[in-house]
């Protein structure tokens, strides 16, 4: 089972990623994307995320090599949560355009032959107005193409609002 858990800043989308990998009864692999830096909210964030964790996952950091990172830890006895691909794709878009296009392509090549439970948590940014900025078009592009072609793939698509789901896509329990 491959989903896709779609919603905005504090939609509880990671909340629930977090609830459907407790509740597979597999191991849990969390490879983290966010690259902790000199940015005191983003680190409060990644706090609070290592703080809410059970300590009998395994965390995985990957910030721009998803694909591998996917590849190596998949398996039938284990469930997969990627935290976050918008964060992925910042990380990704700041190195050189050759090096976004690869990973991109890595990982929609990468995720349907994986066994396992995969769970893939993103920012749906394409609900507001279209930003300033060529770099910020760019990601907002980058994001909505990249959602499409994962919700293609995936076998559920999840929308978080106020931390309710909302079923999108396959069959939701």
């Amino acid at each position: 089972m491959k989903e896709l858990i779609l919603g905005g800043v504090r939609s509880g989308k990671s909340r629930l990623a977090e609830q459907r990998a407790r509740d597979s009864g597999l191991q849990v692999v969390y490879i983290a994307t966010a690259i902790a830096a000199l940015d005191t909210e983003l680190d409060e964030r990644i706090r609070r995320h290592r703080a809410r964790r059970p300590a009998t996952w395994t965390v995985v950091e990957e910030p721009l090599a998803l694909g591998g990172a996917l590849r190596a830890h998949a398996s039938l006895r284990r469930c997969l949560v990627v935290e976050c691909l918008t964060l992925w794709l910042t990380n990704l878009l700041c190195t050189a355009a050759e090096r976004f296009e690869r990973e991109r392509l890595s990982l929609l090549d990468t995720l349907p032959a994986l066994a396992g439970e995969i769970i893939l948590v993103s920012n749906e940014t394409g609900l507001g107005v279209i930003p300033l900025g060529a770099l910020s078009r760019r990601f907002v592009d980058a994001s909505g193409e990249l959602h499409q072609s994962l919700a293609a793939i995936c076998d559920r698509v999840t929308l978080a609002v106020a931390g309710l789901p909302f079923p999108v896509k396959g069959t939701h329990t």
